[in-house]
């Protein structure tokens, strides 16, 4: 949305493309060549024509002032949401040439017909939310139900106890001759068991035989804390509370949103996707500017599809949060809002790199299963190190090695370039394989720059 006259950029924009090919298709509609009668109201609602392959051009609105994340409406074909013509839309009117005149008043009546039944709809969800009383379940049938799915998870983990047992009395190498079946059959009898957490480790120690050199090591690892999860979750009587919620999270079990709701203004400090044959999954990171909190939304769709809430990086909210159960726990399921995303030049509070790696330390002492912890680091320089990239300190002796992944993604040379040798402000993902930065900011002013 607009706010005060400030408008959302291209990087912001391009943020909610749900792949790669919508963002270089979106891209080329990010001029006027194509586009008709575009406009946008002061109340967050663009729209336009634009020329297609057809005799009749596409109609295409854009609601960005909706509190649950922008809405698209467009009469292509296109299954994908936002399309590329809604994609190319705002990036015309992300742009500082006028190509889309704000202040003109309602929509055209194509539009508002839509923007009058996505209003009406919400009216009557709120409505029925309101009004609703659902039919409270049976406490002792819920109770036996909980039991019976915890006996089986008893039972499947003390199957994938014997496994480990036979890997480590047979020799990790055997691993390498079994190959990927016998850890995805593996995984199939955790699944039978309502574990989906633990199907989810089986499958990963069946690929790690063939990741390259040092995957023994590699193998023990992941089989330790396999090990690790399986006797906490058989002994989870006897753990405190809150590590008890977190190995029935990591274990599979679902969770809601329990903690008291934290309002605070959030900054949005990146998103970004990941998909596999089933799920396209979209996290989000938050930072509360008073609570001095980072949050993780985590957010999901059908493969091929974009999830639906969409909350681009330098934007900011406010809002509510409600934090996940567990010791140490970082995810959060977005509450009510007390006004649309707008952008923001706010910045995250950032940290040394030797704290970042005592935060690390205290973070996996109070969940040992972490694969990251959010971290912002203050005053670093992107720096070869050999074949690798490390994150040095400006002030200290002492740097973060980046991930392989990290490595990998044109996001270290769009951070390279940001730095130029000088320091930058750099938020991503601490592990024990590194530190994959996401999101990165210039010394003094300047917008942030995505990494991912």
């Amino acid at each position: 949305m607009t706010q005060q006259g400030v408008r959302w950029t291209a990087d912001q924009v391009l943020a909610l493309a749900p792949d790669a090919a919508s963002r270089k298709a979106g891209s080329k509609l990010g001029a006027a060549g194509p586009w008709s009668e575009a406009g946008s109201s002061d109340e967050g609602t663009v729209w336009g024509l634009c020329k297609g392959s057809g005799s009749k051009p596409y109609q295409t609105v854009v609601d960005i002032a909706d509190i649950a994340g922008p809405a698209y409406k467009c009469s292509c074909p296109s299954r994908k949401f936002p399309c590329k013509h809604a994609l190319g839309l705002l990036l015309l009117w992300a742009g500082e040439d006028g190509a889309v005149p704000a202040g003109q008043g309602p929509p055209p009546d194509w539009a508002e017909e839509w923007l009058a039944g996505r209003r009406k709809r919400t009216e009557e969800k709120r409505a029925g939310g309101a009004s609703g009383s659902p039919t409270a379940a049976d406490p002792e049938a819920a109770r036996r139900r909980a039991e019976r799915r915890a006996e089986r998870i008893s039972a499947g983990a003390g199957e994938l106890e014997q496994r480990l047992t036979d890997l480590l009395r047979t020799g990790l190498a055997s691993a390498e001759q079994s190959g990927y079946g016998l850890w995805e059959e593996t995984a199939a009898r955790m699944v039978d068991a309502q574990a989906p957490g633990l199907a989810a480790r089986a499958r990963e120690l069946g690929a790690i035989p063939a990741s390259g050199p040092g995957w023994p090591v590699r193998l023990l690892e992941e089989c330790a804390l396999l090990h690790l999860l399986d006797q906490a979750w058989l002994r989870r009587e006897h753990l405190p509370d809150d590590l008890a919620a977190t190995v029935r999270s990591r274990i599979g079990l679902p969770a809601s949103a329990d903690g008291p709701p934290l309002r605070d203004h959030w900054l949005v400090l990146a998103q970004y996707d990941t998909a596999d044959p089933k799920l396209t999954t979209r996290r989000i990171w938050l930072y509360g500017t008073e609570s001095g909190r980072t949050s993780l939304l985590l957010a999901y769709g059908a493969a091929g599809r974009a999830p639906e809430l969409a909350l681009p990086m330098g934007l900011a909210l406010d809002a509510e949060v409600s934090a996940f159960p567990g010791a140490g726990q970082v995810r959060a399921a977005l509450g009510e809002q007390f006004a649309a995303p707008s952008p923001t030049t706010g910045r995250p509070r950032g940290v040394t790199t030797a704290q970042a790696a005592v935060r690390y330390g205290e973070a996996l002492r109070l969940d040992p299963w972490l694969d990251s912890v959010p971290m912002t680091l203050d005053r670093v320089v992107p720096a070869p190190d050999g074949d690798s990239w490390q994150l040095a300190d400006a002030d200290a002796d002492l740097a973060l090695p980046l991930t392989p992944t990290a490595r990998s993604r044109p996001g270290l040379w769009r951070l390279v370039a940001l730095s130029g040798g000088a320091p930058v402000k750099v938020f991503g993902e601490l592990g024990h394989r590194g530190f994959t930065p996401l999101t990165a900011w210039p010394e003094g002013t300047g917008e942030p720059v995505s990494l991912c």
